[in-house]
């Protein structure tokens, strides 16, 4: 299996597929995808902006595995040429070998030496935050009602330990205004709106540090992090401006709405302009406190029917929340370290490879 599968994800790492630019037709990847699953009913989905899903069924299968076939962009810092995969000593090193393409051929395989039911659906459009096309998988027609899915294994670098819950995610942007004029006046410490964001940047810090004792499935509380401040044109100037990028992880027993309420309100009166969330995803499992825990243990059931073994939950977002979100029992399972993710000279372990893919050979046999 480990040679079928490394030459699969040779092959797929050559196709250049970062996001950004998101420069992904139905070709290429896709073209290869459909070659190696002659017996599988193919759907190919141009979703607009180099969103490319390709819907592969096999059979009448109720469990559907999720891969993004969409890399970051290489950084300088790669050492060989980042869409050729090299093999040294125990690891397998190439752009996306580890998140997520691994995966992938892995799953190619397994369904190559298997004949039993089998639905995959590969994606282009997780790195950007952008996801069109479970969206549209999800919604068009009630597809995966149609299909009878009622489980969702999403390939995300898990170190082969099916992952059952895992934070939401928020990014947001605000403006704060204030009134332009020379910093020597009286009033110059209310009037900027620099200040303004930096009274705002203090009291959110403070409220997200009392959070600490929260606690959900082995996760603790509230993770936050203002990531860009800028406003201002000098020193000796009152800014009228700024704006501040911010985003938080919640626990999946955190409402979003209500936490967007209390970082709005954290605004003194009259200095926001503006307040965006520019994306959201849920945690997964997704719902209230007593419907994500409901969906954790059917996602542990489901673990345990599969003889995957269990992991922690984690602090990175999947789009596994997004089929729990549809009701569909969900859970993240896959080779590689979310480590070794986004970093130069990305890798992931032969080891790894070559158990997920006996797991999901195995899963397809027993169909």
């Amino acid at each position: 299996m480990l040679d079928k599968v490394l030459n699969h994800l040779e092959a797929l790492v050559s196709h250049d597929t970062r996001n950004p630019p998101r420069a992904i037709t139905t070709g290429g990847i896709f073209d290869y995808i459909r070659v190696q699953l002659p017996d599988f009913a193919v759907e190919v989905t141009d979703h607009g902006a180099g969103a490319v899903s390709l819907f592969a069924v096999r059979g009448e299968p109720k469990r559907v595995f999720n891969v993004h076939l969409d890399t970051v962009p290489s950084s300088p810092a790669w050492t060989a040429d980042p869409l050729k995969l090299r093999v040294s000593g125990d690891r397998a090193i190439g752009l996306g070998a580890c998140d997520i393409k691994g995966a992938a051929a892995a799953l190619i395989a397994a369904a190559q030496s298997t004949q039993g039911d089998a639905a995959f659906l590969f994606t282009s459009d997780e790195e950007a935050n952008d996801p069109r096309c479970i969206a549209a998988f999800l919604n068009k027609n009630a597809l995966a009602r149609d299909h009878g899915f009622i489980e969702a294994i999403i390939a995300e670098p898990t170190q082969g330990q099916a992952v059952l819950a895992h934070r939401g995610i928020s990014a947001v942007r605000m403006l704060f205004k204030g009134q332009a004029g020379h910093a020597s006046a009286e009033n110059a410490l209310t009037l900027s709106a620099v200040h303004n964001a930096m009274r705002w940047g203090t009291t959110a810090l403070d409220y997200v540090q009392g959070q600490h004792h929260l606690r959900f499935g082995g996760l603790t509380g509230l993770r936050f992090n203002i990531g860009r401040v800028e406003g201002g044109i000098k020193a000796n100037m009152i800014a009228p401006t700024a704006e501040v990028r911010f985003g938080f992880r919640p626990l999946p027993s955190q409402n979003m709405d209500a936490l967007h309420a209390q970082f709005r309100e954290f605004a003194a009166s009259g200095a926001l302009a503006e307040y965006e969330e520019t994306f959201r995803g849920p945690s997964l499992p997704s719902g209230d406190v007593a419907r994500a825990e409901e969906r954790r243990l059917a996602a542990r059931d489901l673990a345990d029917e599969l003889g995957l073994p269990i992991g922690n939950a984690v602090d990175f977002w999947t789009e596994a929340s997004l089929f729990s979100a549809a009701g569909l029992t969900a859970l993240v399972y896959g080779p590689g370290d979310i480590a070794q993710a986004h970093t130069a000279d990305e890798w992931v372990s032969l080891e790894q490879l070559q158990r997920y893919a006996e797991t999901v050979q195995r899963i397809f046999g027993q169909n």
